[in-house]
């Protein structure tokens, strides 16, 4: 099931792909590979806050340290060379997502009085779904067979046949060689959804379609 601080904002376009998730949720926080992560710490006015990407759950594991909200560039091995990250407002922004933000991460809250609490966040970094491709074929023994097919990460197949559901599942299905009307293929994962819909029309004999 989909985490979400709030709102989790999926803009399915090529141009921008935004995802919003928060260091309160329990859920891993799912962003698109490419595309921009908001990260949503606290109030960072009031806490001195680090960010510590857990590897080997020792002193060398990256951290960033955001003081006055800004990140301190001098203590951010976390986030080094990637100009596209910033703090705003308590929210770290990643404008472009890429493998390595993949990872299991703890921010670190430190007050005034020395007290520290700390919050966990797993983030899973998946490749939106790119364009589908549906193809049938029609063979000899009287099946037609219809597949799809997509780039992405985690890739989930739903069907439906005139609007109604067909076995879910799997990237390609089998029907009887009579079978009429528009079939749909939506592929979906995490972080996009595409649908693409064609035009059956009966077998008449082996032939391959491809739209």
């Amino acid at each position: 099931m989909m985490l979400i601080f709030g709102l989790m904002l999926l803009l399915q376009t090529t141009e921008c792909l935004e995802v919003n998730c928060s260091f309160d949720q329990s859920d891993p926080c799912y962003a698109a590979l490419g595309h921009k992560l908001n990260l949503l710490m606290v109030d960072a006015s009031k806490y001195d806050l680090k960010i510590i990407k857990r590897i080997n759950n020792t002193q060398d594991d990256p951290v960033c340290r955001v003081k006055n909200e800004r990140m301190r560039t001098s203590e951010c091995d976390l986030y080094k060379n990637r100009p596209e990250v910033t703090v705003i407002n308590g929210t770290v922004i990643i404008k472009r997502v890429i493998r390595a933000d993949s990872g299991n991460y703890t921010l670190s809250l430190s007050r005034s009085d020395g007290t520290e609490t700390s919050r966990d966040l797993q983030v899973i970094v998946e490749a939106p779904i790119g364009s589908v491709e549906v193809s049938i074929i029609c063979s000899s023994s009287g099946v037609m067979r219809v597949s799809c097919s997509s780039e992405g990460d985690q890739i989930i197949y739903n069907w439906t046949l005139n609007g109604g559901p067909l076995m879910d599942g799997n990237s390609s299905i089998d029907l009887d060689e009579g079978t009429d009307g528009d079939i749909s293929c939506s592929v979906k994962n995490h972080v996009s959804h595409t649908l693409k819909t064609i035009r059956l029309k009966p077998c008449p004999g082996e032939l391959l379609i491809h739209e």
